[in-house]
């Protein structure tokens, strides 16, 4: 490998590295927990982000996550609207 090739990959690296780091050290602002009905089963999450949106969209993708087998169910379970949801936060 020549020296321009290690240094773009540790270029790479060290903002993989950051970037996590930023994400971790980011405030968590909202939490909220949504309910689905899906496949006849009703599964309750939480999820959380600096935004309601973000906190909505992250509890809905947990409790679709571990209810689904498949593409097509995991698509239809992030378009099903909520039974309910509830959040904290400003």
């Amino acid at each position: 490998m020549k020296g321009s090739h290690i240094a773009a990959i540790i270029g790479g690296m060290l903002l993989f590295m950051a970037y996590v780091i930023y994400a971790t050290v980011v405030p968590v602002q909202v939490e909220c927990e949504v309910c689905l009905e899906f496949t006849e089963e009703v599964v309750c999450r939480s999820g959380r982000g600096a935004t309601e949106e973000e906190a909505l969209t992250a509890a809905q993708e947990s409790a679709c996550g571990g209810n689904v087998t498949g593409m097509a169910e995991l698509i239809a379970c992030r378009n099903q609207r909520p039974v309910s949801s509830q959040c904290e936060g400003p």
